[in-house]
């Protein structure tokens, strides 16, 4: 393949069956994903990295991909209120695009809550203008691997520890939702946000083989030589990083970032199946009607870590 575009080989025989009306769109779940940012070291002059995760090989969805953490939301998250500091759920339900206080709060909590299970880190503090500084130690542990098992919500999760959710350190960057001919479809809502203070990343994943800080045009480089496997989100997200200096550059910006969802498109062409993404024609894919061909790869976004 000509870069590390993500593109599986059952994807030609679901285009079809999708076009002839023999298979049926699953509902896509919602889902979020956070870019967390880490400026470099001052004096070294170089721009902020972004913390990513490789998916382990053995994944039937994405395997060896490198993505953000996150996953889907937790029905459970909605269902009463959370403490709650930043925007209020009203303006972040306009932001997101989504019809109910409650809804923004879920997506909002599948963020942060995904953040601390995959990386460990938690953008929470016990008043809306603190954030916790230290999230390792038995108990800590102890609560991350419930949430993991769904054993406790983050709802819950927040009660007990008498923590605050710090939505104002968070900043909507894209929203990608899942091809209709993929069996587990995803509606992702990705976040921007700059590491906290005093805390630290880690694998923490069952779902990811390794971890990196890199900067976000080294890993589009490397995702056009063909290094770094990547689904198109990710490719998009990073080229949008690049041209940030600082993490606090990339949050303020996140404002104006268009949240309008992107849906990839399949459809026949004569003789092909062209798949697209509106807005993003580098990721188009023609595929002869007779099997896969073409000279560039496809992907898909996903939950989980997309």
């Amino acid at each position: 393949m000509s870069n590390g575009q993500w593109y599986p080989p059952e994807w030609p025989d679901r285009i079809r069956a999708l076009a002839t009306g023999e298979l049926t769109a699953a509902t896509p779940r919602r889902a979020a994903t956070v870019m967390l940012l880490r400026d470099a070291v001052a004096g070294t002059g170089g721009g902020p990295t972004v913390h990513m995760l490789r998916r382990r090989t053995s994944m039937a969805f994405a395997g060896g991909a490198y993505a953000y953490p996150g996953g889907g939301v937790d029905p459970r998250d909605d269902d009463r209120l959370v403490g709650w500091a930043g925007p209020a759920l009203e303006s972040w339900a306009r932001r997101l695009g989504v019809g109910t206080p409650a809804e923004a709060q879920a997506i909002l909590c599948a963020a942060v809550r995904e953040t601390y299970e995959e990386a460990g880190v938690l953008l929470a503090g016990p008043t809306a203008d603190t954030v916790v500084t230290d999230t390792t130690g038995a108990d800590w542990e102890a609560d991350r691997e419930a949430l993991v098992a769904r054993e406790l919500s983050f709802a819950g999760f927040l009660e007990r520890r008498g923590l605050v959710l710090r939505s104002d350190l968070l900043g909507a960057w894209a929203r990608w939702i899942t091809p209709e001919f993929e069996p587990r479809r995803y509606d992702t809502w990705f976040f921007v946000a700059a590491l906290p203070a005093g805390q630290r990343t880690r694998n923490a994943s069952t779902e990811a083989d390794r971890t990196v800080w890199i900067g976000p045009g080294e890993a589009a480089d490397g995702y056009d030589r063909g290094e770094l496997l990547m689904m198109p989100p990710t490719v998009s997200t990073l080229r949008g990083l690049r041209a940030h200096a600082t993490a606090a550059q990339a949050l303020k910006a996140s404002s104006a970032q268009d949240l309008t969802p992107v849906l990839a498109q399949a459809r026949l062409e004569g003789d092909e199946l062209v798949l697209s993404w509106p807005g993003h024609a580098e990721f188009t894919k023609h595929i002869p009607a007779g099997g896969e061909g073409g000279t560039d790869a496809a992907g898909v976004t996903g939950g989980g870590a997309a």
